[in-house]
């Protein structure tokens, strides 16, 4: 019987166990370069069989949060560069995931003031987060975004295959395209944000075409056993939306079996709350997704996230649902999470304050165990 702490080929990747650390947001990198304590954050969590780096921005524009990581600039590959060779020290293996949050922003933080960008003018009803001149943090509506002209769609999609390219530089041991929770790609996917009337929307194929140009850019800048993504069917986050999930989903994860990734990483239910949680009437068959993505020739491995604790992981890896387990908000608060999950040790608790900005406290003094 296969077990959370037995080996995991990968891709490229043998992982040590099949626990994995989920991409957190934690704005601590002002100036969009990780700040002077995310090595030490990071190299604590190498114990992880991955980690996926909280999320990185492809492009200025990309950005939606403040206090965000881009992976852009020298600066930028410099700065990861010490995380990743911290974590590879401490005997650990990390990915970029890389973002675009398209309409997920405000002109604040975009360059020039310029409206944010989206598959259509549509605006979600969702909030944004940030950081007033005198270092206040707080969350704000997002801003109204303009339509991708079909010429620049292209460039986006280079974009992606840049960054790839860049974390490779910077150390990374590969990527996670961020295609989850309402953000750029998402937005492509799902009817509720894209009303387009051309090659990127419409028909289900239509809609597919993003996410699958993203993927197949980023397999050829960096190898497909090097590539992975994260998906989220049903969950309503950033004003997610879309009647049909359950076609809509394995179109798309056939679409990305021909690109031979290295994972899939699905969140089930609604991102960080209820793992039930359903888009209309019809529950999500999260079986059917996988076996769609395996019968058009998916290999790579199967990840699972939300709402997991250490007995619910086990019994799914057990049985076969999943080949690794994400955990998110559990490995803030414990940097030796896979070492408690061993041990059926306690969890310590999560401070919810120090979740977004903030220094050291909240951050890389959370306790391991003696």
């Amino acid at each position: 019987m296969t077990t959370l702490f037995d080996p995991l080929r990968m891709g490229a990747l043998t992982l040590p166990n099949r626990i994995v650390m989920a991409p957190l947001t934690r704005s601590r990198s002002p100036g969009g370069i990780p700040g002077p304590h995310a090595a030490t954050y990071y190299a604590q969590r190498a114990s992880a069989g991955l980690i996926v780096s909280e999320g990185v921005a492809i492009s200025p524009q990309a950005h939606g949060y403040a206090s965000v990581p881009g992976l852009y600039t020298a600066e930028q590959r410099r700065a990861w560069r010490e995380v990743t060779d911290a974590v590879h020290a401490a005997g650990g293996r990390i990915v970029a995931q890389l973002w675009h949050v398209g309409r997920i922003s405000h002109v604040d933080l975009q360059p020039g003031g310029a409206a944010p960008v989206a598959p259509s003018a549509v605006a979600a009803e969702t909030r944004t987060y940030l950081i007033d001149p005198r270092g206040r943090g707080d969350f704000v509506p997002v801003s109204a975004p303009r339509a991708l002209s079909a010429g620049e769609i292209p460039g986006i999609v280079d974009h992606y295959a840049r960054a790839a390219e860049a974390a490779r530089e910077a150390g990374f041991d590969g990527v996670e395209i961020h295609g989850a929770n309402g953000y750029l790609i998402d937005q492509f996917l799902r009817s509720g944000s894209n009303r387009r009337d051309d090659a990127w929307g419409g028909s289900i194929e239509n809609r597919v075409r993003f996410l699958d140009a993203v993927a197949g850019a980023v397999a050829r800048a960096i190898g497909a056993d090097r590539s992975g993504i994260r998906l989220s069917p049903v969950t309503s986050s950033n004003d997610a939306s879309d009647p049909h999930p359950q076609p809509l989903f394995e179109a798309a994860v056939r679409a990305l079996a021909a690109h031979d990734l290295a994972f899939v990483h699905v969140i089930e239910g609604a991102t960080g709350a209820a793992r039930d949680f359903q888009q209309g009437e019809t529950p999500f068959d999260y079986d059917a997704l996988r076996r769609a993505w395996r019968e058009a020739g998916g290999r790579g491995a199967w990840i699972l996230n939300n709402g997991y604790d250490g007995e619910l992981a086990a019994a799914t890896v057990a049985s076969g649902r999943a080949d690794a387990v994400a955990f998110g908000r559990a490995f803030i608060a414990n940097p030796d999470l896979v070492r408690r999950l061993r041990e059926g040790a306690l969890l310590n608790p999560l401070d919810r304050a120090t979740l977004y900005g903030g220094g050291e406290r909240g951050y890389t003094d959370y306790p391991a165990l003696g």
